[in-house]
């Protein structure tokens, strides 16, 4: 029974306690109906045998006695089966479709928490507005929808309270990084400054500009974790074409057609980080290439480069924020959340990302989105 459904473990336990108490019923009835029988039917034989004269009874009255004692019993015992098994049925069928009644409130339950789950999930939790709103009477399974909508609720009002706050706190820090960017090139440009101010200029300019990236990330990743309204058919491969050409000679590419639908912006900016993933942590004399295909329904952007041997067991770290490779400390120039945004717009879009070590060194990530037509999961 364990690879039952609670609706037919439901129907069977009804059904069987029906079936059990009308057994009982029916060997009670046919105990009491033979007892009854047999006082009535010797009382009947003393009767007749009186009035046929003097002394015991006939054995001709005693014979037909039995006999329709035997055949009332007989008759008891298969019509009240006949019936047990026929009323038997009908409860069991009955009780299935009550069953499939008190438990529909439960699947409402299920359903709602799968779509939030999957689609939550997925969409970076665009689902959680949603609410079961079950009405009826106040009762167990009433409290138990009640309770998941609040939970829902507060989990809404978090999200929504966390990426207002990050996008919020990134448009704020984005002027003031823009006022240092501009006294800075004023400062670089005015005549007769000592080579000291150049280099600390300079020096000013690039943890500027690295402040700058890190804010533009921020607000990308804010924006890829809401639910994407645009969705334009987009070729995976122009896309990876643009960003490959960006690159000169420094990317290969082996693009066949992999149509998606989505936000370009978004798509770009997901093949922009890859690539540049892949050349930043790259070897000096290494290699970087692109591939677009469309396998088993999907779209998929494959970027593989060389570079340091990466475990496996670190590979789910480097998609977390301000994760890097071997924690490598700020100054590299990069902001621990390229392979974040990548992830994020994926599952935005319905799709996901992956990567896996390559022999010798380097990595390979793979991005994977529905293809053009195809409903989103």
């Amino acid at each position: 029974m364990s690879g039952w459904t609670l609706r037919t473990r439901l129907t069977v336990l009804y059904g069987g306690l029906f079936l059990l108490a009308g057994a009982t019923l029916l060997a009670l009835t046919y105990v009491l109906v033979q007892h009854g029988l047999t006082g009535r039917l010797e009382n009947n034989i003393m009767i007749g045998g009186s009035a046929a004269g003097a002394g015991p009874p006939s054995l001709t009255y005693s014979s037909l006695g039995d006999q329709v004692r035997a055949d009332a019993l007989h008759t008891l015992l298969t019509q009240g089966t006949l019936a047990l098994v026929v009323v038997g049925a009908v409860a069991i069928g009955l009780g299935w479709l009550i069953a499939e009644r008190v438990l529909r409130p439960l699947h409402r339950i299920t359903e709602t928490a799968r779509r939030v789950a999957g689609r939550g999930v997925a969409l970076r939790s665009p689902c959680l507005h949603e609410r079961i709103g079950l009405t009826g009477p106040r009762g167990e399974i009433k409290e138990l929808a009640d309770t998941f909508d609040s939970m829902l609720e507060r989990l809404d009002r978090s999200f929504d309270s966390q990426r207002r706050f990050v996008a919020n706190a990134s448009h704020e820090l984005r002027t003031p990084l823009a006022i240092n960017r501009t006294l800075l090139e004023v400062a670089l440009r005015r005549p007769g400054a000592p080579p000291q101010v150049h280099d600390l200029g300079a020096n000013l300019l690039a943890v500027n500009a690295r402040h700058e990236r890190l804010i533009d990330g921020l607000l990308t990743l804010a924006r890829s974790e809401q639910s994407i309204t645009a969705r334009d058919p987009i070729d995976l491969a122009d896309i990876a074409r643009h960003v490959a050409d960006q690159n000169g000679t420094l990317v290969t590419s082996d693009l066949a057609p992999a149509p998606t639908e989505g936000d370009p912006i978004l798509l770009e900016r997901v093949a922009q980080n890859l690539v540049k993933n892949a050349l930043d942590y790259n070897t000096a004399d290494g290699w970087v290439s692109v591939t677009t295909a469309t396998r088993d329904g999907r779209a998929e952007l494959i970027v593989r480069n060389t570079g340091p041997v990466i475990p496996a067991y670190e590979i789910p770290g480097l998609f977390e924020p301000f994760r890097r490779l071997h924690d490598r400390v700020a100054s590299d120039g990069g902001t621990g959340l390229g392979l974040s945004i990548v992830r994020s717009v994926a599952q935005a879009h319905g799709g996901d990302v992956t990567a896996r070590p390559r022999p010798g060194g380097g990595l390979e990530v793979t991005v994977t989105l529905p293809r053009a037509g195809s409903p989103q999961t």
